[in-house]
């Protein structure tokens, strides 16, 4: 497009950031192109009016800094970061282009817009005493709704979410503990613990980072522990919470037992969260331990929502329990903490006893949050190099007998980088794992100082890993889709998926759990303990395979691919309708709904279900939503469809709303055309919620090796607030 087209359709001379008018009739155009959203133009119209009516107009730079930063935050960024996008280019941020693929063709890009701004003239822009406040003196400045901290500028409410994180555990991590001393009798009976748990160390062997951990975040009142699928982050906070346990009720003085609570973000991750700590709990060997049973019961902890662990209150943003109402607890768990914001990060700190230790479970390489922040990344920015001081490790090697090389220490470590441990051995993709193999790729693709080429992690997919498979989809794909998620595409696994060993069935489609749900389908007259037996049948069927998507919209987003998988699931008579409420329909709740038990995140299959009749007819049938308990029990859920009031069919679901689940086989289905939310994160994360297979549907190699070589960086000041000198 020529400039003189661009200034014809946007009605401006060569300087688009002249006066105020011109500034909103540009960020009217970019609305319209679905660049920014009404909300972001409706906060700069309402600033600019109050600023206005004051008398003090604002710079038309500061009017743009405040759409940015307020569409950054819709975008997950907690503030609008000028320095950087000054050096890197404008146009990443917005949403180019955007989901809608019927929005015009692009016109006036963001980097012709702020063209030649200097970092001075951004710096004098902010400076507005009425709508901006300086973040040293933001605390006693409590008017502004804009906070700035350098060329950082954030909405207040973010800015003040990021201040409590950062206080909050710079708060624990200067806590001095007993345990720190490695000669106090705390630190004595933790060595005992991890003896009992782990087994005589072996200072030969390699280092035991499961053991290391429970060691590191036993040492204060703020830890992280991080690792990939199947590196053990369950079976860690199990051993590490029975540890906590031993020293706690053998203390010389009080020896009470600690509360132990444990969390998660969403229903479906402290579900499956229950079911692990149950099954890691009952697998315990606690026979050296003098009072092993006690021992057990008190870390038996059920896991619960940060909701309703909060107390959370209709229609508020507030919680029940906060500074001044705390949460009686010794010890919480925060399990998948990826997928934590910021917001309700500060709120869950904000909530704890000065004197409560806060453990954060997570792998810092998957998607962070839907909303604002990613506080488990920004806090692992040096989780792999270690980071540790020489202090530090002398204590972790006492404690554990384990040696640890030196090549994660560092002198300069920071105080937070003594409380993360990351998990560096997968206990479930080794190096004959395709799906390992190419997680571990996707990671390292265009980053680190050895990079991955992205061609070269296509490459791994020609290498005859029997886990791993991709499909290039042809022009008119639909009955190539179709015929992969209806039989699991075995033919395009490496000898068809046979010969797995230790179990692994071949790959399956939706065909199977259908087939299930008809030939196990318990005769008229069947007693609750046959329909649950059924029901746990179908529901351990159906996850066998799992078809996730980047986008929501288009033929290769979630509502395109529902439609096409149920129309072929139909024609082939494996479903009777593909609307409404019918037997085999699979369903993804939505929000929590605690009338019914069930959260954000659990999938449930509609059954027709025999039922006897008033009049001793046993031919009749009903429908019935079955959902597994998710207690490690085997109990079914059984559910009116009429009661469920926020659900989705769920033949195809985004990536982001899998996390906290896992899957047989995953299939991940990409679009046709790059798109910014197509990102190595998003990639990663669909790939490790396969447990023995995976699938990738593509139309486009290019849009994959884009996809992988595009990083999240969320902007955020967390980090620079915990290590900007204050913590040492």
């Amino acid at each position: 497009m020529t400039t003189d087209t661009t200034q014809q359709m946007f009605a401006f001379d060569d300087a688009p950031l002249k006066d105020a008018e011109t500034v909103l009739s540009i960020l009217r155009q970019w609305v319209d192109l679905e660049w920014l959203r009404a909300l972001d133009l409706s906060l700069v119209t309402l600033l600019h009016d109050e600023a206005v009516k004051a008398g003090q107009t604002p710079d038309p730079l500061l009017l743009m800094a405040v759409a940015l930063a307020s569409h950054q935050l819709g975008r997950g960024h907690v503030c609008l970061d000028l320095a950087t996008m000054n050096r890197q280019g404008y146009d990443a941020l917005l949403s180019l282009p955007p989901e809608n693929e019927e929005a015009p063709e692009q016109r006036l890009l963001p980097s012709e817009v702020l063209l030649g701004v200097s970092v001075d003239e951004w710096d004098r822009a902010l400076n507005h005493p009425l709508l901006v406040a300086n973040g040293a003196d933001a605390e006693t400045q409590t008017n502004q709704p804009l906070v700035r901290n350098g060329l950082r500028l954030y909405l207040r409410r973010y800015w003040r979410y990021e201040q409590t994180i950062a206080d909050q555990i710079a708060q624990r991590l200067a806590q001095a503990a007993p345990i720190q001393t490695t000669g106090s009798r705390e630190a004595q009976l933790l060595k005992e613990a991890l003896t009992r748990l782990f087994g005589a160390a072996k200072p030969e062997s390699d280092t035991d980072w499961q053991r290391v951990a429970c060691a590191n975040a036993a040492r204060g009142g703020f830890s992280v522990i991080t690792g990939g699928p199947g590196t053990g982050k369950t079976t860690t906070v199990v051993r590490l919470l029975a540890a906590l346990q031993h020293v706690a009720m053998n203390r010389p003085e009080d020896k009470r037992e600690l509360v132990i609570r444990l969390a998660a973000p969403t229903g479906k991750a402290a579900a499956r969260l229950n079911e692990s700590i149950a099954g890691a709990v009952d697998k315990l060997d606690l026979a050296a331990f003098g009072d092993g049973e006690r021992l057990r019961q008190a870390i038996l902890t059920e896991v619960t929502t940060l909701h309703r662990l909060m107390g959370s209150i209709p229609g508020s943003r507030r919680f029940r329990h906060h500074r001044h109402n705390p949460l009686l607890v010794d010890v919480l768990v925060v399990d998948e903490a990826s997928m934590v914001d910021v917001e309700m990060m500060a709120q869950v700190l904000d909530a704890l006893p000065e004197t409560a230790r806060i453990i954060l479970l997570g792998d810092k390489d998957q998607l962070a949050s839907v909303d604002a922040g990613a506080v488990l990344g920004d806090l692992c920015q040096r989780a792999s190099e270690g980071g540790y001081r020489e202090a530090t490790l002398e204590w972790l090697e006492a404690i554990t007998g384990c040696r640890i090389d030196r090549e994660f220490a560092a002198q300069d470590g920071s105080a937070l980088d003594q409380s993360i441990t990351l998990l560096r051995r997968s206990y479930r993709f080794d190096e004959h794992s395709g799906i390992g193999q190419l997680a571990r790729a996707v990671n390292q693709a265009g980053t680190g100082e050895t990079p991955v080429n992205p061609a070269d992690v296509s490459q791994l997919f020609e290498k005859g890993y029997p886990d791993i498979a991709r499909r290039r989809l042809p022009r008119d794909s639909d009955s190539v889709i179709a015929e992969h998620c209806i039989s699991g595409g075995v033919e395009a696994f490496p000898a068809a998926g046979q010969g797995r060993g230790n179990g692994i069935e071949s790959p399956r489609g939706y065909a199977h759990y259908l087939q299930v749900m008809k030939h196990t389908a318990p005769a008229p007259g069947a007693d609750q303990t046959e329909l649950d037996q059924w029901a746990n049948a179908v529901l351990k069927a159906h996850n066998q395979f799992q078809v996730l998507c980047a986008l929501r919209r288009g033929p290769l987003g979630v509502e395109g691919l529902n439609t096409l998988i149920a129309g072929a699931l139909q024609s082939r008579g494996l479903i009777g309708a593909t609307e409404g409420w019918y037997a085999g329909r699979p369903v993804l709740v939505t929000r929590n709904d605690y009338s019914v038990g069930l959260m954000n995140g659990d999938i449930g299959i509609t059954l027709s279900v025999p039922v006897t009749g008033e009049a001793g007819d046993s031919n009749r049938q009903v429908l019935r939503v079955a959902f597994p308990a998710n207690d490690g029990s085997g109990r079914i859920k059984w559910v009116l469809p009429s009661r469920l009031h926020a659900v989705e069919t769920v033949y195809a679901m985004t990536v982001h709303k899998s996390q906290g689940s896992e899957f047989v086989h995953t299939c991940l289905i990409l679009p046709d055309r790059r798109n910014p939310v197509l990102t190595r994160e998003l990639v990663y994360t669909g790939i490790t919620r396969a447990r023995h297979w995976f699938s990738l549907l593509l139309p486009d190699e290019g849009v994959f090796q884009d996809a992988i070589s595009r990083g999240v960086t969320r902007t955020s000041g967390l980090r620079a607030a915990l290590e900007g000198g204050v913590l040492t």
